[in-house]
This record gives C-alpha cells, structure tokens and sequence, in this order.
C-alpha cells in the first residue's frame, strides 16, 4: 500500500499467536484487561492471560458453535451464547457456568455492561426476543421484536439497549417501570447495530450494503451508501466524532462532527489494493482505528494524519475478529481459518 511506512509488520516483533483450527468467531478483552478470549466455531473459547501470551489454554464451553460472546459484567470473565440454546459465563480460569438454556433456539447476540456495586447487566438476542439479566444471572425482562434481533447493544451509561432487525431498530430503556421502546423505523434488513458514545445517534449496518442512521432525538434519518459489499463491523472512536466500518476495499470512516456524516464525505484509510476491510476496531483511548481485510492483512491507522502501520501480514485467512484491550495497550485479532495473535502495543520493549 502506498501509505504504509513502517518497514515491517509489528505481530512479528511485538506479537504472539497460535493456530487455535478452528474459525475465529470474535475476540474479547476481559473488563480488567488481564485475559482474552477467542470464540472459535467449535464451541470452545480460547483463553489468554496477557502477563504471559506464551500461555493459550482451550475450553470447551458449548455443544456446537460459539455465535456470540461478550465480555462479563464484571471485572473478568465473559459471556458466551451457542446454537445449542445455551447462555454461559465462562472465568478467566476457564470455570464454565450456566446462565439460561433457551432448547433449540440459537443465542446469537450477546451484550453486557458494567456498573458500580455489582450492578451490571448482560442482555442476549434469541429469535425475536432480547432476555435482560443482571449481573448475577438474575432474569429481570424480556422484549420482544418483530422479527429475529440481528445486533445488540449497550448505550454508554447502560440506561438503554439498542436491537436491530428487520425494518429497523429498537431502543429499550432498562429502568423504565412500564416497557415502552422507541422504534427506528427504515424498511430493509438491518444485520447490526451501534449507539454513539455521547447517545447522539443510532446506526445500522444493512444487507443491501449500505448504513442508516437515526440523529437522537429528533429521529432524522441518515443514509451512508456506496459500499461494494455488506458492512459486518462498525465501531465508534472515542468520544463519538468517527464511525468506522468495514465493506470497502478501505476503513471507511464517517464523520460525526462538524455537522456530518449527513454532506460529508468519509474518510477512507489504507485502500487501494481492492481487497474488501472485514474488520475494524476502533483505539479505546486515541483517534486510531485497526482494520483487518479479507487476505488476513491487519492494519492501524493514525486518523488524524491517516498514517498506515502493518501490523499482520496477509496470508492467513480473512480477518474475523478484533478487539482493543480497555487501555489500549494489546490488540487481539482471529481469522476464520483459525489463526489467532495477541499485539502488545505498551512502551515496553519489543521481544
């Protein structure tokens, strides 16, 4: 890539991987930033402790593929849902415990949030409908949809959570004594689905290959197009002033400052080479975005200078999965044939 001015690619001096054979579902830090997880389609979660990436040890946690996870309500472990209808909590030590079993419907959304004083909650997509459970694994609502939720999530304060599905999307509000939603209404399969961080807005990603949005709270629509393939990922960058999504032979990232993304045109970063963006995930603490392409190549970029820094060559199946630890300081990254790396971005220095 013509941008690319680093003279080589950082998992080989700062990284540690392993072939986990199976795909890599999705990649998640622990809250407290000690462990990551790889959700592999063989029903099992890969665990890391980042004090020592020598170290991957291999759980067993569903009887089938793993279609979601998220990271646990507390400090450390995280939350795994199955097409065996089940919704389990699996420990930084590798303990596996159940939560829910929903039969022969598939847990294929999960989403958390953190609280003070044990307060958190865990929310899981099944079929139509959305179970809300706290931090313990107590049941406290169920929501229902007009079709299959298809994305899940968490507001930043947690007082709401946002569903896609089709014709739209749904905000519910987690304290409201009588469960009356806001509908986000669009006609069209919405496949995913993200809150902006200071609750300005809501976006969706679409099957016809396009995002829409909705501006809160006045409810005005918008429409970002142009994609040559369908959006699997979308991630805001801190504080909310870019949206960073995948579909594109580039990151492809929308301004949400200065008026846009509505008249705006995005940024697009490390293009050019016609390989469509699988991945992306936006830096927890600075304007930085990671990409990862359906040739296994793995990216970062400066967005304010647009500097492009390889991380991950390609070569070893289409990136799959990608997540920031909550300090910024490792990046984990998981393919679907398996391959799976840990970065370790702190100041220390390099193996």
């Amino acid at each position: 890539m013509s941008q690319t001015t680093a003279p080589q690619f950082l998992l080989q001096t700062r990284g540690m991987t392993s072939e986990l054979d199976a795909y890599v579902v999705a990649a998640r830090f622990s809250r407290d930033g000690r462990t990551v997880a790889f959700a592999l389609g063989d029903g099992s979660v890969s665990l890391v402790d980042r004090t020592d990436l020598s170290q991957w040890r291999k759980v067993p946690v569903h009887d089938g593929a793993i279609l979601s996870i998220a990271t646990d309500a507390g400090a450390s472990g995280f939350i795994t849902g199955g097409d065996d209808g089940a919704l389990r909590r699996v420990g930084a030590d590798g303990t596996v415990t159940d939560i829910a079993s929903f039969g022969m419907k598939w847990v294929e959304q999960v989403a958390s949030f953190a609280a003070e004083k044990g307060k958190g909650l865990i929310a899981a997509g099944v079929g139509k409908a959305v179970h809300l459970y706290d931090q313990t694994g107590q049941k406290l609502k169920e929501w229902t949809h007009p079709s299959t939720v298809t994305g899940l999530t968490f507001d930043a304060k947690g007082k709401r959570v946002g569903a896609s599905h089709y014709n739209g999307a749904t905000l519910w509000f987690v304290a409201a004594k009588t469960d009356t939603p806001r509908k986000l209404e669009w006609k069209g399969s919405h496949t995913g689905i993200a809150i902006h961080p200071e609750g300005e807005a809501v976006v969706t990603a679409m099957q016809e290959n396009a995002l829409h949005g909705w501006k809160l709270p006045d409810g005005q629509h918008m429409r970002m197009s142009g994609y040559p393939a369908k959006s699997d990922a979308l991630s805001f960058s801190r504080g909310g002033r870019w949206l960073a999504s995948s579909g594109a032979d580039a990151m492809v990232l929308w301004p949400f400052h200065g008026g846009g993304p509505m008249g705006k045109a995005p940024l697009e970063l490390a293009g050019g080479d016609g390989i469509i963006c699988r991945q992306v995930a936006c830096h927890p603490q600075q304007e930085i975005v990671a990409g990862g392409f359906a040739d296994g190549l793995l990216v970062i970029a400066d967005i304010t200078s647009s500097r492009i820094i390889p991380v991950a060559p390609p070569g070893r199946g289409a990136v799959s999965a990608l997540a920031w630890s909550a300090d910024g300081a490792f990046l984990a990254l998981g393919t679907e044939s398996g391959f799976a790396g840990i970065v370790d971005f702190s100041a220390r220095a390099p193996r």
